[in-house]
C-alpha cells in the first residue's frame, strides 16, 4: 500500500499543481477580461455606437474571451481541446437545428444593428408594417404606429424585405397635385399656389418652391407644387396648404373639378296600330 501511494503521489501533486494554474489562470484571467470588457464599452460610447449593437458586440466580445480562457483551463488540467470542440460542435447544432428560425431572426438582427438601416426613432415603411421605431432586438424590432398600436416584426422577415426610412434625412420634398378646370385662370392659380408655398413658415426658401402645369388631364389642367420643409414638419405642412389652396381657390373662383355622372333619358312615345283604329 505504501509502495502504490508513492507511485501516485508525483501524479497527484502534479494534477493539484495543474489544477492550481487553471483555477488563477481562470481568476486572473475573468478580471482582465471584464477590464477589457469596460474599456471597449468605453470607446464604443465614444463612437456613439447605437445601444442595442453595442451590447451585442460586448457580449460576444465577452463570450469570446471567456471561451479562450476556458479552453486555456481545460488544456491545463489535461483536457484536450479537440474534444471540447467536438462537444460544442455537436451541441450547437443541436441547439442550431430546433432555433432554426429563432436563429434566421437572430442573424437578421445582426445584420440590421450592423448596417443601420434605421434606427430607433426613425418612421420606416416595409411590407410587415409602418411606424416609428420604438426598440431594435435581435430578434424582433418594434414600432409604434400612428394611431398608437404596438407591432413586433421578426428581424429575419424585416432585413429581407425593402424598407423606407422616411425621416433618414433631415429635409423632405413636399409635392402637392391640384387639378383646375379648363376655363379657369391658369396663372392666377399658379400665383396663388406660389404664394401659399412661400408664405407657409415651415416651408424653406432653399431649394426654392416650383410651381407648375404638371398634366393636362381629360377633364382638368393638373397644376404641381414642389417645397422642401423639415422631415419633422411634412405631415403638418401637407395638411396646412391642401385646406390653404381650397380655400384660396373658392375665394378666387377657380374651380377644382371632380368626377360627374351626367344621365341623360329620353323618352318616346309609342302608339300601338291597334289604338289608331276607332
Amino acid at each position: 500500500m505504501p509502495d502504490m501511494v508513492k507511485n501516485w503521489l508525483p501524479g497527484l501533486t502534479q494534477f493539484g499543481i495543474d489544477l492550481a494554474v487553471a483555477i488563477l489562470i481562470l481568476v486572473v484571467g475573468f478580471k482582465v477580461a471584464g477590464a477589457v470588457r469596460k474599456m471597449v464599452d468605453r470607446s464604443f460610447a465614444r463612437m456613439d455606437m447605437e445601444l442595442s449593437l453595442r451590447k451585442f458586440l460586448l457580449s460576444l466580445l465577452q463570450a469570446l474571451m471567456y471561451g479562450v480562457l476556458i479552453f486555456m483551463a481545460a488544456e491545463r488540467i489535461g483536457i484536450q481541446s479537440s474534444s471540447i470542440i467536438a462537444l460544442l460542435g455537436s451541441a450547437g447544432l443541436t441547439v442550431g437545428l430546433a432555433l432554426q428560425g429563432s436563429l434566421s431572426n437572430f442573424a437578421g438582427g445582426v445584420l440590421i444593428l450592423l448596417m443601420s438601416p434605421f434606427k430607433v426613432g426613425d418612421y420606416i415603411v416595409s411590407d410587415y408594417g409602418e411606424g416609428s421605431v420604438v426598440s431594435i432586438g435581435l430578434v424582433y424590432t418594434t414600432l409604434n404606429t400612428s394611431d398608437n398600436k404596438t407591432v413586433v416584426i421578426p428581424n429575419g422577415s424585416l432585413s429581407n424585405s425593402p424598407i423606407t426610412n422616411a425621416t433618414a434625412e433631415e429635409f423632405r420634398r413636399l409635392d402637392i397635385a391640384v387639378g383646375i378646370g379648363y376655363d379657369a385662370d391658369l396663372k392666377r392659380a399658379k400665383e396663388i399656389l406660389m404664394d401659399i408655398y412661400t408664405s407657409h413658415p415651415m416651408v424653406v426658401k432653399e431649394p426654392p418652391v416650383q410651381v407648375f402645369v404638371s398634366d393636362l388631364a381629360a377633364s382638368s389642367v393638373i397644376i404641381g407644387g414642389r417645397g422642401w420643409t423639415a422631415t419633422g414638419d411634412y405631415w403638418q405642412s401637407r395638411w396646412d396648404i391642401l385646406e390653404e389652396v381650397k380655400l384660396r381657390f373658392d375665394e378666387a373662383g377657380i374651380s377644382i373639378p371632380y368626377n360627374q355622372l351626367d344621365v341623360h333619358v329620353n323618352y318616346t312615345d309609342k302608339t300601338e296600330k291597334g289604338d289608331t283604329k276607332r
